[in-house]
C-alpha cells in the first residue's frame, strides 16, 4: 500500500465518523423536539376540553335562581381570557409560556370560586346537569396534569439530548435550543384543592 493512501483513510475514516454522529445527533434531536411539541399540543387540547366544560357549566348554573352574578361574571371573563391565549408549538418562548399559565390559573380560581360558592344551592347541586360536569370536570383536571407531566418529560429528555457534551457542541451548530418546561405557578403550593364531591357531603 502507497504511503500517502494511509493519511487519505485515516482522514476518510474520520470524516464518516463526524458524519455519522452528526447525523444520528440530529435525527435524535428532531425526534425528541417533535415529541414534546406533540405533548404540548395533549397540555392545550385537555385545556380545551376544560374550556368547553366550564361553557356548558355556565350554563347550568346561570339558570340557578339569584346565583352570585359578580362569581359567574368573573368565570365568564376569566374563560374568555384562556380561550384567547394559545401558542403554537413550534414557538414555546417563556414569555408565551407564562402568559398561557396566568391564563389558567385565572381559570381555575374562578373556576374555584364558583364550586364554593355551589355549596349555598342545594337544587343546583342535585341538578343532574351539573353532577354530570362536576364529574367531568374532576376528570379533565386529572388529564391536565397528567398532560402537564408528559409534556415536562418529553421536553426534559430533549433538552438533557441536546445539553449533554459533546452534544451540545452539535447543538448550537445546528440551531436546536433548550425547551421550557411547564412550571408550577407562583403560590400554587399553597392553593385550597377544589372539592367536585359535593353531593357527597352532609347537608
Amino acid at each position: 500500500m502507497k504511503k500517502w493512501l494511509i493519511p487519505v483513510i485515516v482522514i476518510l475514516v474520520i470524516v464518516f465518523g463526524l458524519y455519522n454522529w452528526g447525523k444520528n445527533f440530529n435525527n435524535e434531536a428532531v425526534v425528541l423536539q417533535e415529541d414534546a411539541k406533540t405533548t404540548w399540543s395533549n397540555v392545550e387540547s385537555s385545556y380545551q376540553r376544560r374550556n368547553d366544560l366550564i361553557g356548558n357549566l355556565v350554563k347550568t348554573v346561570q339558570g340557578a335562581a339569584d346565583f352570585e352574578k359578580e362569581t359567574l361574571t368573573d368565570v365568564i371573563n376569566a374563560r374568555a381570557k384562556a380561550t384567547s391565549v394559545n401558542i403554537n408549538a413550534g414557538d414555546l418562548t417563556p414569555e408565551k409560556m407564562a402568559q398561557f399559565q396566568q391564563a389558567q390559573a385565572g381559570m381555575s380560581g374562578a373556576l374555584s370560586k364558583l364550586l364554593v360558592s355551589v355549596e349555598r344551592y342545594p337544587d343546583l347541586k342535585a341538578n343532574a346537569n351539573f353532577l354530570e360536569l362536576q364529574s367531568q370536570l374532576e376528570g379533565t383536571e386529572n388529564r391536565i396534569n397528567v398532560a402537564r407531566d408528559r409534556f415536562n418529560e418529553g421536553v426534559n429528555n430533549y433538552n438533557k439530548h441536546i445539553k449533554v457534551f459533546p452534544n451540545s457542541v452539535l447543538a448550537g451548530m445546528f440551531n436546536f435550543d433548550e425547551m421550557d418546561r411547564y412550571k408550577a405557578n407562583a403560590g400554587s403550593e399553597n392553593a385550597p384543592d377544589v372539592d367536585f364531591n359535593f353531593n357527597n357531603k352532609k347537608q
